[in-house]
This record gives C-alpha cells, sequence and structure tokens, in this order.
C-alpha cells in the first residue's frame, strides 16, 4: 500500500532522523581516531608513541560519540511530519527558513573537513613509516614498536580513507551543485539528469559505512587468513585436520608415483 510508518508516527520520524544523523558521523569520526593512533605509533619520538594507548582511545571514543549525541538533539526538534500535498505526508525538516540551510551547510563543512583530515593524516602517517622502514636494521629496536600486524593494519586505513574520501568528496560535489542551482528554472531533462547524479551520490555516500570487511579481506593477508579459520570453525571443519589430510593424500600419490617407477624399471630390466 505505500505506507511508511515513520511518514505517519512523530515519534518514530524523529527518532528516525536523529538516529541516522548520528550515527553516519560516527564511523568517519572512528575512522580519524584510529588514523590518529596509527600516527602517533608509527612517531620516532618515544614520548609521542606513549599517547597511543587503549585508554586514550576509548576515552577519545566516547567523548566523540558522546558529542554526537548531544549535537544532534535539535533534529528531535525540527524533524517532523510535513505535509507536502493533499494528502501527501513525509518524515521531513521544514523545505524553508533557516534550519535547511544550515543543515546543508553543515554537512557540506563536515564531510569536507573529514576529507581533509584524513588525507592529511595519511600523509603524516605514510612520512613516518617511510622513515621507520630507511632506519638500518640494527637500530630499529630503538626507534620502532610497530609489528608487522600494525603495518598491516595501517595498510588497511590507506585503503579505508581512500574509499571514504573518494566516495564522499562525490557527495559532498552533488550537494554544493544542488546548493548553488536551487533557485534556477530546470528543464525536465536537466532535473532528470540531477535526480539521477543525486541518486547516485546519495548511494556512494553510504557505501563507506558497510565496506571495511571488503576492504580488510582485499588489503590484509592476516585478515584473510583469519576469516578463512573462522569460516571453517563455524562449519564444523578442522582446518589442520584438512591440511593433514591434504599432505598425506599428497605423499601416497607420490608415494605410489615412485613405486610405479620402481616396478618400471625392474619390468625393463
Amino acid at each position: 500500500f505505500d505506507i511508511n510508518v515513520y511518514d505517519s508516527s512523530v515519534a518514530l520520524c524523529k527518532l528516525l532522523y536523529y538516529v541516522s544523523y548520528t550515527f553516519t558521523k560516527l564511523p568517519p569520526t572512528a575512522l580519524i581516531l584510529a588514523s590518529i593512533d596509527r600516527l602517533l605509533l608509527s612517531s620516532q619520538n618515544v614520548n609521542i608513541r606513549l599517547y597511543s594507548s587503549k585508554r586514550l582511545a576509548y576515552f577519545s571514543l566516547s567523548i566523540t560519540t558522546a558529542f554526537w549525541v548531544v549535537f544532534y538533539i535539535h533534529t528531535l526538534i525540527e524533524v517532523n511530519i510535513v505535509q507536502l500535498y493533499p494528502s501527501v505526508f513525509i518524515c521531513y525538516y521544514a523545505s524553508s527558513g533557516f534550519y535547511p540551510e544550515f543543515m546543508t551547510v553543515f554537512s557540506l563543512v563536515v564531510n569536507i573537513s573529514f576529507s581533509v583530515t584524513l588525507v592529511i593524516l595519511s600523509l603524516m602517517a605514510f612520512k613516518n613509516a617511510r622513515q621507520l622502514r630507511s632506519v638500518p636494521r640494527q637500530q630499529r629496536h630503538q626507534f620502532r614498536t610497530m609489528n608487522k600486524k600494525d603495518f598491516q593494519l595501517l595498510r588497511c586505513l590507506y585503503a579505508l580513507d581512500i574509499v571514504y574520501i573518494s566516495l564522499t568528496l562525490f557527495a559532498a560535489i552533488s550537494n554544493v551543485y544542488q546548493a548553488s542551482t536551487q533557485g534556477e528554472i530546470h528543464t525536465p531533462l536537466r532535473s532528470a539528469i540531477e535526480n539521477f547524479l543525486g541518486g547516485i551520490a546519495a548511494f556512494s555516500y553510504h557505501i563507506p559505512f558497510c565496506i571495511s570487511f571488503f576492504v580488510f579481506l582485499f588489503v590484509s593477508k592476516a585478515f584473510r587468513q583469519e576469516t578463512k579459520h573462522i569460516m571453517y570453525k563455524m562449519c564444523g571443519k578442522d582446518q589442520m585436520g584438512m591440511h593433514e589430510q591434504g599432505n598425506v593424500q599428497l605423499h601416497d600419490r607420490r608415494d605410489n608415483k615412485d613405486l610405479n617407477i620402481v616396478i618400471n624399471v625392474v619390468s625393463t630390466v
């Protein structure tokens, strides 16, 4: 019947927008905090490396989460069920006035700030990693506390940063274009093209929130092995037993091959 519950319930309407806005800011915030942690850990300064700790990470994540939870309380006030046409109601905020302009500008500034921050942190961490690798092997124990897993995680963060920046940048450009051409008269063809590109931009904006697993699976060999181990465990199969069974079969084939060679030699003699 094309009936949306949140278009008929004010409480669900407000809660939907509040949760959506809040949770869309948490993943990029966590990504920035993780990049900062890798930057601190990759530093050659011992005093700076001390700030890379679980306690500081939990504290920073709690503070930033509380900030976004409190900041978006205004959506519970402004968002409501709005009548577009007779008998047509949608869950949205007022399409005119200060609030929609504020939300558009704020979202644009935040997304660009996130992207620029990730670029800066990635470049600085990459610079630190190159400096660590350039240190002679005999002196590395004096500077580095990063192990192989730390470098793999740093590589995964690079990939996540690239994915987030490239996909959200397209959405930011689309928002700028829509805001700058809002007062212009559009032809039906132009409106159709803009709606199509706007849909692609909205789709691309939500991709980084669900692609972390696939990025780790593609970039990290250790993550692939651990995932494979978990899948075998969930299916009730012993991965080590399967490897041992495969090795036994391989040895049997080799023994049979050697036996056939001996038989052929004896027959020839």
